[in-house]
């Protein structure tokens, strides 16, 4: 690679032949190779982006803004040179004594990614490209509404460009269906049967059908057009050429899809586990190293998980006595599922209602991060509904990344399909969870941080991220929030909805437990809706591993909290310590030791 060579002549005359090792450096040498070093890496970073259209969209790019990513196996391979030429240059030219201490903690991180990159390869086929929870699919049109911005002419047609290349990307997307199905990775059924309600849900509306109402793709497109001080006449020749997109590339597309998935339901199975892949065991410890960043075992995880329901089921039975009730946790959760209370009209209405409230219970966060905080987001969030097309699948609530530009802000997203879902005593947790002081607070911060490389900023280590929100459904709670005991239960809820989540996801990919005995696990041992139980067995199947991260992730900041109230007393500020935590970019958690503890070193001197 003619770049890589070029960055590394003369860099810090490392070059294993050629040079005497050198074991010191000055200042200022360390200096300069941090810098170069530095700049290699943003480098590295910005041949990335140029590979993927769809995040230069995310960036708030509009380079290729026509385009969308190559999904092949061609490109998979590329990537994995990519990794390896990466890996030979940090193993044979750069020498970390020659970094100082940021671009020494860049060089750990860069290389673990670029080996976890060249290990997981040999996995590639083993995901689900398409299913309930993410995939194409739904992506590409939740992409083009909540992603494309048509801010003149050029992105509209840009917007017409990324309509027809639908076709030719789902055609890979067929093939890399059969791929994985010639390994014998094929979805069970109920993926499946998902899928093709979402894809036919996409076929709605007009052009599609004779209808006033528009199809999904078709309506933003109008909106934003609306938008632009453009003649009449040009909006709508280019609404008449979305409309022949549409309908001569999205819907093709679409069908291809359809028809495939509808073929292979006929060979898919119940089998739910990553046990029934070849090598299923090899691939289930993968992902959970990646999901956790630790060594623990499936088994170590089933049983932490065991140890902590119990744990809460002990607190939540202490909130029972303390509202009166009479009767057993079970009954308890009964009486939290049905109650109407607890959950607004299945309306219009009632769903805006929510929405309001979930807006501000975030902005009343918002006005006390200062006792939380030192560094906090220029970023805004807002609040918004799934919407319709994907939301009888998607997930009950989560996040969507701010543009770094600031030209689009975080989104906390609400999914208001089935009321009873998402009842008023959670709603205080996921706000703080997926928004402030969670979500939006880590990535916009990760994302804004000066003097970093880029790849820093946008690097996610789950626990890192997933434990971070965790944590922050505690955190309101020592600052006298939940002054409901109700909404506190609705706090132990989330925590044991994450603790159950370690028990069943081993218990499907390790244990062999069937879809049917995770969703009674959970309808026993949890309050939440019998949906919510089903979506998450569901999410389970589809993304071993990955559900496990949270609790793990929590109780690591925990316990370094914890360690750095121990060992600096009266010293210890917990707006320093979440400095500590947020500032460095997402981390592994056994960085995130190391991190803490040299806080601790540094403030205890």
């Amino acid at each position: 690679m003619d770049r890589l060579k070029y960055f590394g002549l003369g860099f810090f005359c490392l070059f294993i032949t050629g040079c005497e090792e050198k074991t010191e450096y000055t200042e200022q040498e360390i200096a300069e190779q941090s810098r170069k070093f530095n700049e290699w890496l943003d480098a590295e970073f910005e041949e990335e982006v140029a590979h993927s259209p769809m995040f230069q969209t995310n960036l708030g790019r509009k380079t290729d803004y026509g385009k969308w990513d190559d999904i092949s196996s061609d490109a998979m391979t590329a990537s994995l040179e990519r990794n390896k030429e990466r890996l030979k240059y940090l193993r044979q030219e750069v020498d970390t004594l020659a970094l100082n201490e940021g671009a020494r903690l860049s060089y750990k991180l860069y290389r673990l990614n670029v080996e976890n990159g060249i290990e997981d390869y040999e996995y590639r086929f083993y995901d689900y490209p398409v299913n309930q929870m993410f995939g194409l699919h739904a992506e590409v049109p939740a992409f083009l509404i909540n992603k494309h911005k048509i801010d003149n002419v050029a992105d509209a047609k840009a917007y017409i460009s990324r309509l027809k290349g639908i076709r030719p990307l789902f055609t890979e997307l067929v093939n890399q269906l059969s791929i994985r199905e010639s390994n014998q990775i094929i979805p069970p059924k109920f993926v499946l049967v998902r899928v093709l309600e979402d894809s036919r849900n996409i076929l709605k509306g007009k052009p599609f059908e004779k209808s006033m109402v528009r199809t999904p793709l078709l309506e933003d497109f109008v909106a934003k057009l609306d938008e632009l001080e453009i003649p009449e006449s040009e909006k709508a020749s280019l609404v008449t050429e979305a409309e022949n997109a549409l309908l001569e590339d999205v819907k093709p597309a679409y069908e291809e899809l359809i028809t495939f998935i509808e073929d292979q339901q006929q060979r898919a199975t119940t089998d739910d586990g990553a046990w029934k892949f070849p090598h299923g065991d090899e691939y289930y410890r993968n992902q959970l190293a990646r999901a956790t960043t630790t060594t623990m075992t499936a088994d170590e995880i089933h049983q932490f998980g065991l140890d902590e329901v119990a744990r809460i089921h002990r607190e939540m039975e202490q909130i029972m006595k303390q509202v009166g009730f009479d009767g057993s946790l079970q009954d308890f959760f009964q009486f939290m599922r049905t109650d109407e209370r607890f959950y607004y009209e299945d309306t219009d209405a009632g769903r805006e209602e929510y929405l309001a409230k979930a807006k501000k219970i975030i902005d009343d966060m918002r006005g006390r991060l200062d006792e939380l905080f030192i560094t906090k987001p220029k970023a805004d969030i807002v609040v918004k509904r799934v919407e319709p097309f994907r939301e009888k699948s998607a997930g009950k609530a989560f996040y969507n990344q701010p543009a770094p530009d600031g030209s689009r802000p975080g989104i906390y997203y609400a999914n208001l399909y089935d009321i009873k879902a998402m009842p008023t005593y959670q709603m205080e947790s996921l706000a703080y969870h997926e928004g402030i002081p969670g979500h939006h607070m880590q990535i916009a911060i990760a994302q804004e941080l000066k003097d970093i490389p880029q790849f820093r900023k946008f690097t996610f280590y789950t626990p890192y991220v997933e434990g971070w929100g965790l944590y922050c459904e505690l955190v309101p709670k020592e600052m006298g929030l939940y002054k409901d005991p109700y909404s506190d239960f609705g706090r132990l809820a989330a925590e044991l909805w994450r603790a159950c989540r370690l028990v069943v996801d081993t218990g499907i990919h390790d244990k062999k437990w069937t879809r049917e005995e995770c969703i009674s696990y959970y309808m026993e041992n949890t309050p939440n809706a019998e949906s919510d139980c089903i979506k998450m067995v569901e999410r389970h199947i589809v993304m071993p591993g990955q559900a496990t991260a949270y609790k793990i992730g929590m109780q690591k900041i925990l316990d370094l909290r914890k360690k750095a109230k121990e060992s600096l007393g009266e010293d210890f500020d917990i707006r320093e310590f979440h400095d500590v935590i947020l500032t460095k970019g997402a981390v592994p958690l056994s960085i995130l030791e190391d991190l803490v503890n040299q806080y601790i070193s540094l403030k205890g001197k």
